[in-house]
């Protein structure tokens, strides 16, 4: 058993190549467990963290953690690992380059949901994991989700995937652009490449800013804040936007930021598979599609879709009042509908 305390990294071996052609040389992957895997290395359950998500999905997912909850260490053995492009210790652009030694910056290759898919394939071989009962995500996380069953269908059990889509839509991809550009207003940018203790601060926390007004609803906001004064000259909700903003840019890279909202706007799980349609009708897993009815970045309309090209698709509605954020928020009713579906697998096992 690995102590859940500790993150773990692992360093493969020989190369990785990429989606666009690119080939990485000792790629490494950050990764942490919880619970024992069984003889036949089939208790495995693997979490996929969102944009700026770690590895910790204790901390970002409590609430789906514990005895008789979705991840019971007791029962499961239970997987996260930081996602490729990220910078949470998976190789990404803060990584150094084989080459020179320092950090790749804007100079690292694109990267796709599949190859962050890809990766975590190595990554359970390399743990001895032969196949999962669950692989759960949401928004980023749920693009891997269902990446899975597309490129693992005979060691996938059961996928959920919550507050995704099965491509990025225009709506999506010009919201990350807009945070994009953000960051590339910023005089620290420079073409991506910049020092460690000069990284571009104001252009990331504007990015932030615009992204959480995405991830929240009407209702969320205004219950929240309303008109409510900061000050004499301002809004409580402006205040709000400015904490999240510095909060991130403290803990995350913007190469980082702009590396993996593209590999988003990337996703179709239909690019050199016939169509969207024509990959999820091959699906053979069950899949619970979860749609949060505030959600205003990836509304409903693109889980219902999912549903109608899944072969073995089921939709669950998480309601919240609190947007895209509510998977994260409202966790013990996403625990409820995760357990259902899963009481119902069994049922028909």
């Amino acid at each position: 058993m690995t102590d859940p305390e500790t993150p773990r990294t692992l360093r493969l071996s020989g190369t990785f190549e990429l989606d666009g052609g690119a080939v990485l040389e000792g790629v490494e992957i950050a990764y942490r467990t919880w619970g024992r895997l069984d003889d036949a290395g089939s208790n495995a359950i693997l979490v996929c963290h969102a944009l700026t998500g770690s590895a910790d999905a204790d901390d970002w997912w409590t609430g789906l953690f514990g005895a008789g909850r979705t991840f019971d260490p007791e029962q499961h053995f239970i997987v996260c690992s930081n996602a490729l492009g990220s910078c949470y210790g998976t190789t990404g652009p803060t990584s150094p380059h084989p080459d020179t030694g320092s950090p790749w910056s804007a100079d690292f290759p694109a990267v796709t949901v599949r190859d962050m898919v890809r990766l975590q394939g190595r990554l359970l071989d390399a743990l001895g994991v032969r196949r999962l009962r669950l692989v759960i995500g949401g928004s980023m996380g749920g693009m891997q989700a269902l990446e899975w069953p597309l490129l693992f269908p005979e060691r996938i059990g059961a996928v959920v995937a919550v507050a995704t889509s099965a491509r990025h839509s225009a709506w999506c991809i010009g919201i990350s652009e807009s945070q994009r550009q953000a960051i590339y207003a910023d005089p620290a940018w420079r073409d991506g490449r910049y020092p460690a203790d000069d990284p571009p601060r104001a252009g990331l926390a504007a990015a932030r800013s615009m992204a959480m007004l995405s991830y929240r609803s009407w209702q969320s906001l205004e219950e929240r804040f309303g008109r409510s004064p900061r000050g004499s000259d301002g809004f409580q909700v402006e205040g709000y936007l400015r904490h999240q903003g510095a909060k991130l840019v403290d803990r995350f890279d913007a190469n980082a930021y702009v590396t993996l909202t593209r590999a988003m706007d990337r996703h179709d799980v239909g690019a050199g598979r016939g169509g969207a349609e024509r990959a999820l009708a091959a699906v053979a897993a069950p899949v619970l599609v979860v749609s949060i009815d505030s959600d205003v970045l990836y509304p409903p309309v693109e889980q219902r879709q999912l549903v109608r090209w899944l072969p073995h698709g089921e939709l669950a509605r998480l309601d919240s009042i609190h947007g895209h954020d509510g998977f994260l928020i409202d966790t013990e009713p996403l625990d409820a509908l995760v357990a259902g579906f899963l009481d119902r697998r069994r049922a028909v096992a």
